[in-house]
């Protein structure tokens, strides 16, 4: 087999760099998350419902 240990050194290098890159990504996205302001968040009120119509529905 021709290069055998050049070609399993070349993918292992490859292979090595895809995923510090993907580990690169991942810690930026992670201080992005933990860095962003907290959303304001709202207390929204929903209609009653009685078992057939909600209440103060005219219909």
């Amino acid at each position: 087999m021709p290069g055998y240990k050049e070609m399993y050194l070349k993918l292992f290098r490859a292979t090595e760099d895809a995923v510090n890159l993907l580990i690169d990504a991942q810690q930026a996205c992670e201080e992005l998350y933990i860095t962003a302001p907290e959303p304001e968040l709202k207390v929204v009120a929903l209609p009653q419902w009685d078992g057939e119509t909600k209440k103060g529905d005219s219909n």
